[in-house]
């Protein structure tokens, strides 16, 4: 089976000075989840390699540069979940963790669990072997400088660099046909402590079935948890396509319901990114903008916001 992958950095109103930063990290993403696949890697190191880029990249709100809690912490969410299995790891309410999407491949691997949160996924963290960080660590200049002035006034998203959702996620499909899905996340900014949004919660940020294909979302978390938006996406796909412009057409048909569900039924805004169970790429937001990029079938990149 042709190996395939595509990633997103969030949807939200990204700013004109942003485009490029989004754009080179969706495309570093690919660049780390891109060489597993393509070396026969599986889907799941793929899928984690892209994220990690992602986390990493203060750019958007997940890991490193998450946005800060009503206290001034961050505290992050992720998810990974197996199509063949339609088991989940996930952790929720990290404030030591550069890569919380580590962590839930630790839980969807060694956890008899599916979902661990704050201390707990901590402690299980450690004992897995993961280091854990300064909390401050993770707090990057440009948001708590936008912390500051949501503290000192009321709160706003221009003190947010214009963001309230920068979710990131990735879906992989390997040569021997196993799919993944992923999704982390810093929630929305001044979020009361001890929020959860959609990211790390199994069908709403997320959702992996190899009978018909994996979702990552991005957007207002209380929203895509109303209708349940990864798995309804995935339970679009089910339904036979007999050549690959019926697929194309099927899985943008897909993701372009799931969007307007979300409007209509969630009164919320946001995005996905989808592939279906052969590989075929899809995505649609109802935002500005969004940061995406999936890898063709030549192996060639395509990144845009």
């Amino acid at each position: 089976m042709k190996p395939s992958l595509i990633v997103h950095g969030g949807a939200w109103d990204i700013p004109n000075e942003a485009v490029r930063a989004c754009n080179e990290g969706c495309r570093n993403a690919l660049g780390a989840g891109w060489s597993i696949l393509a070396s026969g890697g599986s889907a799941l190191e793929a899928v984690e390699a892209a994220v990690i880029a992602l986390e990493d990249d203060p750019v958007f709100d997940a890991g490193f540069g998450s946005h800060l809690n009503a206290d001034g912490k961050v505290e992050c969410d992720a998810i990974v979940m197996d199509g063949a299995t339609l088991r989940a790891g996930a952790a929720a309410g990290l404030q030591r963790l550069k890569n919380p999407i580590r962590l839930a491949r630790k839980i969807l691997e060694e956890c008899p669990h599916m979902m661990l949160a704050g201390e707990g996924a901590e402690r299980f963290a450690n004992a897995s072997s993961l280091v854990l960080c300064k909390p401050e660590e993770l707090v990057s200049e440009a948001e708590w400088e936008a912390f500051r002035r949501c503290s000192k006034d009321e709160h706003a998203a221009i003190h947010h660099r214009g963001h309230e959702q920068g979710t990131v996620g990735a879906v992989a499909l390997d040569r021997e046909g196993r799919l993944f899905a992923a999704t982390s996340t810093g929630g929305t900014c001044c979020k009361l402590p001890g929020r959860v949004g959609d990211s790390p919660l199994i069908g709403c940020g997320c959702y992996a079935d190899s009978q018909a294909g994996g979702v990552s979302c991005t957007g207002y978390g209380e929203a895509i948890m109303k209708v349940v938006m990864a798995k309804t996406a995935v339970d679009f796909l089910r339904r036979d396509s007999s050549n690959e412009e019926e697929k194309r057409a099927v899985a943008q048909q897909a993701v372009q319901n799931a969007v307007q569900l979300l409007a209509e039924r969630g009164r919320g805004t946001g995005g996905l990114i989808l592939l279906d169970r052969s590989g075929t790429p899809a995505f649609a937001f109802n935002t500005p903008r969004m940061a995406y990029g999936f890898v063709n079938p030549d192996g060639s990149f395509v990144t845009a916001v």
